[in-house]
Protein backbone atom coordinates (compact mmCIF):
# COMPACT_ATOMS: atom_id res chain seq x y z
CA UNK A 1 0.00 0.00 0.00
CA UNK A 2 1.35 3.51 -0.65
CA UNK A 3 2.47 5.87 1.92
CA UNK A 4 -0.37 8.11 0.57
CA UNK A 5 -3.00 5.57 0.89
CA UNK A 6 -1.57 4.85 4.87
CA UNK A 7 -1.81 8.43 5.60
CA UNK A 8 -5.29 8.69 4.43
CA UNK A 9 -6.54 5.46 6.43
CA UNK A 10 -4.73 6.11 9.58
CA UNK A 11 -3.11 9.47 11.34
CA UNK A 12 0.57 10.02 10.78
CA UNK A 13 2.67 8.18 13.72
CA UNK A 14 6.12 9.50 15.20
CA UNK A 15 7.94 7.25 17.83
CA UNK A 16 10.45 8.43 20.13
CA UNK A 17 12.92 7.32 22.00
CA UNK A 18 16.31 7.25 24.12
CA UNK A 19 18.91 4.90 23.51
CA UNK A 20 21.67 4.17 24.70
CA UNK A 21 24.96 3.64 22.73
CA UNK A 22 24.40 -0.09 22.68
CA UNK A 23 20.86 0.58 21.48
CA UNK A 24 18.98 -0.30 24.89
CA UNK A 25 15.74 2.04 25.27
CA UNK A 26 15.33 0.72 29.71
CA UNK A 27 17.75 -0.04 32.44
CA UNK A 28 18.68 -3.72 33.60
CA UNK A 29 15.61 -3.51 35.97
CA UNK A 30 12.78 -2.00 33.86
CA UNK A 31 13.21 1.71 35.94
CA UNK A 32 11.75 4.83 34.45
CA UNK A 33 14.27 5.54 31.53
CA UNK A 34 15.99 8.56 33.68
CA UNK A 35 19.29 8.21 31.63
CA UNK A 36 18.90 10.96 29.24
CA UNK A 37 19.41 14.65 30.01
CA UNK A 38 16.97 17.19 31.10
CA UNK A 39 17.19 18.81 27.62
CA UNK A 40 16.26 15.18 26.42
CA UNK A 41 13.45 14.92 28.77
CA UNK A 42 12.18 18.63 27.63
CA UNK A 43 12.23 17.64 23.73
CA UNK A 44 10.16 14.52 24.99
CA UNK A 45 7.53 17.15 25.73
CA UNK A 46 8.01 19.35 22.23
CA UNK A 47 7.54 16.11 20.43
CA UNK A 48 4.59 14.94 22.68
CA UNK A 49 3.29 18.17 22.10
CA UNK A 50 3.06 17.86 18.37
CA UNK A 51 0.59 14.82 18.54
CA UNK A 52 -3.41 14.88 18.77
CA UNK A 53 -2.22 11.48 20.47
CA UNK A 54 0.16 10.28 22.90
CA UNK A 55 0.28 6.38 22.67
CA UNK A 56 2.30 3.79 25.29
CA UNK A 57 1.96 0.65 25.76
CA UNK A 58 0.68 -0.15 29.35
CA UNK A 59 3.61 -1.83 30.51
CA UNK A 60 5.79 1.38 29.66
CA UNK A 61 2.97 3.83 31.52
CA UNK A 62 3.70 1.56 34.79
CA UNK A 63 8.02 1.31 34.29
CA UNK A 64 8.05 5.18 33.69
CA UNK A 65 4.97 5.86 35.76
CA UNK A 66 3.72 7.89 33.18
CA UNK A 67 0.88 10.52 33.03
CA UNK A 68 1.23 11.24 29.64
CA UNK A 69 0.57 15.05 30.16
CA UNK A 70 1.99 18.34 28.87
CA UNK A 71 3.41 20.17 32.04
CA UNK A 72 4.19 23.39 30.20
CA UNK A 73 2.05 25.95 29.84
CA UNK A 74 3.87 27.43 26.91
CA UNK A 75 3.65 23.91 24.75
CA UNK A 76 -0.17 24.02 25.58
CA UNK A 77 -0.35 27.69 24.26
CA UNK A 78 1.00 26.36 21.24
CA UNK A 79 -0.72 23.91 20.63
CA UNK A 80 -4.10 25.85 20.98
CA UNK A 81 -2.91 28.22 18.77
CA UNK A 82 -2.53 25.31 15.89
CA UNK A 83 -6.09 24.65 16.82
CA UNK A 84 -5.09 21.83 18.49
CA UNK A 85 -6.67 20.63 21.97
CA UNK A 86 -4.88 21.93 24.99
CA UNK A 87 -3.93 18.24 25.55
CA UNK A 88 -3.16 15.15 23.36
CA UNK A 89 -5.44 12.66 24.11
CA UNK A 90 -3.63 9.60 25.87
CA UNK A 91 -3.80 6.18 24.15
CA UNK A 92 -2.80 2.58 26.03
CA UNK A 93 -2.36 -0.83 24.40
CA UNK A 94 -2.53 -3.90 26.43
CA UNK A 95 -3.46 -7.61 24.98
CA UNK A 96 -3.88 -8.60 28.20
CA UNK A 97 -6.14 -5.97 29.84
CA UNK A 98 -4.30 -6.55 32.91
CA UNK A 99 -3.73 -2.93 33.94
CA UNK A 100 -4.31 -1.29 37.29
CA UNK A 101 -7.46 1.47 37.66
CA UNK A 102 -5.54 2.84 40.09
CA UNK A 103 -2.56 3.97 37.53
CA UNK A 104 -1.58 7.95 38.16
CA UNK A 105 -2.64 8.30 34.30
CA UNK A 106 -6.42 7.64 35.31
CA UNK A 107 -6.02 9.97 38.38
CA UNK A 108 -4.80 13.00 36.00
CA UNK A 109 -8.19 13.84 33.85
CA UNK A 110 -6.14 16.54 31.93
CA UNK A 111 -7.39 14.61 28.71
CA UNK A 112 -9.80 11.50 27.59
CA UNK A 113 -7.60 7.80 28.28
CA UNK A 114 -8.77 5.19 25.89
CA UNK A 115 -7.58 1.77 26.14
CA UNK A 116 -7.14 -0.81 23.63
CA UNK A 117 -7.32 -4.11 24.93
CA UNK A 118 -8.86 -7.51 23.90
CA UNK A 119 -11.58 -9.30 25.11
CA UNK A 120 -9.08 -10.89 27.58
CA UNK A 121 -8.99 -7.93 29.91
CA UNK A 122 -10.25 -9.03 33.34
CA UNK A 123 -13.84 -8.35 34.54
CA UNK A 124 -12.73 -6.17 37.34
CA UNK A 125 -10.10 -4.27 35.45
CA UNK A 126 -13.49 -3.33 32.95
CA UNK A 127 -15.32 -2.48 36.41
CA UNK A 128 -12.08 -0.06 37.37
CA UNK A 129 -11.75 1.33 34.75
CA UNK A 130 -15.58 2.86 34.35
CA UNK A 131 -15.77 6.56 34.09
CA UNK A 132 -11.71 6.58 34.08
CA UNK A 133 -11.00 5.59 30.59
CA UNK A 134 -12.95 4.69 27.26
CA UNK A 135 -12.48 0.86 26.18
CA UNK A 136 -11.96 -0.24 22.94
CA UNK A 137 -11.46 -4.61 23.13
CA UNK A 138 -10.75 -6.65 19.90
CA UNK A 139 -12.32 -10.49 19.72
CA UNK A 140 -9.14 -11.41 18.85
CA UNK A 141 -5.94 -12.40 20.85
CA UNK A 142 -3.74 -9.23 20.20
CA UNK A 143 -5.11 -5.84 19.61
CA UNK A 144 -5.42 -4.70 15.89
CA UNK A 145 -2.81 -1.77 15.62
CA UNK A 146 -4.08 -0.58 12.29
CA UNK A 147 -7.58 -0.88 12.93
CA UNK A 148 -6.77 0.88 16.22
CA UNK A 149 -5.36 4.14 14.27
CA UNK A 150 -8.06 3.70 12.40
CA UNK A 151 -10.59 4.50 14.86
CA UNK A 152 -8.30 7.28 16.38
CA UNK A 153 -8.32 8.65 13.35
CA UNK A 154 -12.37 8.29 12.10
CA UNK A 155 -14.09 8.58 15.56
CA UNK A 156 -11.95 10.94 17.23
CA UNK A 157 -10.00 12.85 14.95
CA UNK A 158 -6.27 12.24 15.36
CA UNK A 159 -4.10 13.20 12.77
CA UNK A 160 -1.04 12.74 14.35
CA UNK A 161 0.27 10.13 17.36
CA UNK A 162 3.11 10.33 18.87
CA UNK A 163 4.29 6.62 19.89
CA UNK A 164 6.61 6.37 23.41
CA UNK A 165 6.80 2.29 23.55
CA UNK A 166 7.71 0.22 24.87
CA UNK A 167 10.31 -1.80 22.05
CA UNK A 168 7.44 -4.46 22.00
CA UNK A 169 4.71 -2.02 20.83
CA UNK A 170 7.48 -0.49 18.46
CA UNK A 171 8.44 -3.49 16.82
CA UNK A 172 4.74 -4.76 16.32
CA UNK A 173 3.77 -1.28 14.15
CA UNK A 174 7.47 -1.73 12.11
CA UNK A 175 5.76 -5.38 11.18
CA UNK A 176 2.74 -4.07 10.01
CA UNK A 177 4.36 -1.00 8.67
CA UNK A 178 2.64 1.64 10.75
CA UNK A 179 5.21 4.49 12.05
CA UNK A 180 6.15 7.41 9.76
CA UNK A 181 8.88 8.93 11.42
CA UNK A 182 11.34 8.05 14.45
CA UNK A 183 12.89 10.63 17.08
CA UNK A 184 16.37 9.11 18.60
CA UNK A 185 18.39 10.50 21.51
CA UNK A 186 21.77 8.71 21.28
CA UNK A 187 22.74 9.11 25.40
CA UNK A 188 26.15 8.52 26.35
CA UNK A 189 25.51 4.85 28.48
CA UNK A 190 26.47 1.34 28.03
CA UNK A 191 24.13 -0.87 29.41
CA UNK A 192 25.01 -4.14 28.14
CA UNK A 193 23.17 -7.69 28.88
CA UNK A 194 21.67 -10.10 26.55
CA UNK A 195 18.33 -9.33 28.06
CA UNK A 196 18.39 -5.44 27.91
CA UNK A 197 15.54 -3.89 26.17
CA UNK A 198 16.63 -2.93 22.29
CA UNK A 199 14.24 -0.16 20.69
CA UNK A 200 12.35 -3.55 18.96
CA UNK A 201 11.86 -5.05 22.46
CA UNK A 202 14.00 -7.72 24.82
CA UNK A 203 16.74 -9.62 22.16
CA UNK A 204 15.00 -12.72 20.11
CA UNK A 205 13.29 -12.49 16.44
CA UNK A 206 14.68 -10.55 14.04
CA UNK A 207 12.19 -8.48 12.11
CA UNK A 208 10.68 -10.21 8.89
CA UNK A 209 11.89 -7.31 6.78
CA UNK A 210 14.63 -4.76 6.84
CA UNK A 211 12.95 -1.44 7.66
CA UNK A 212 14.88 1.37 5.74
CA UNK A 213 14.91 4.94 7.22
CA UNK A 214 16.39 8.49 5.79
CA UNK A 215 18.38 10.80 8.10
CA UNK A 216 16.36 14.29 7.88
CA UNK A 217 17.87 15.59 11.55
CA UNK A 218 21.40 15.07 13.07
CA UNK A 219 22.01 17.47 16.19
CA UNK A 220 24.53 17.39 18.80
CA UNK A 221 23.43 18.65 22.19
CA UNK A 222 25.87 18.34 24.87
CA UNK A 223 26.72 15.00 25.48
CA UNK A 224 23.98 13.20 23.21
CA UNK A 225 22.62 13.09 19.67
CA UNK A 226 19.10 13.80 18.67
CA UNK A 227 18.50 12.22 15.18
CA UNK A 228 15.25 12.41 13.15
CA UNK A 229 14.64 9.58 10.75
CA UNK A 230 11.91 9.11 7.99
CA UNK A 231 10.47 5.98 7.44
CA UNK A 232 8.87 6.72 4.18
CA UNK A 233 12.07 6.51 1.64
Amino acid sequence: MAASELCYLRPKVIANFAITWDGRISTWNRTPANFSSPADKRRLLEIRAEGDAVLASATTVVADNMTMGLPDPALRAVRRARGQGEYPLRVLVSGSGAINPELRIFSETVSPVVVFSTERMPADVKVGLEGRATLRLDRGPDVDLRAMLHVLKEEFGVQSVVCEGGGLLFNAMLRSNLVDEVCLTLCPRVFGGKRGVTLTGTAAEWLPFAVPVRLVRFEIIGAECFTRWSLRV
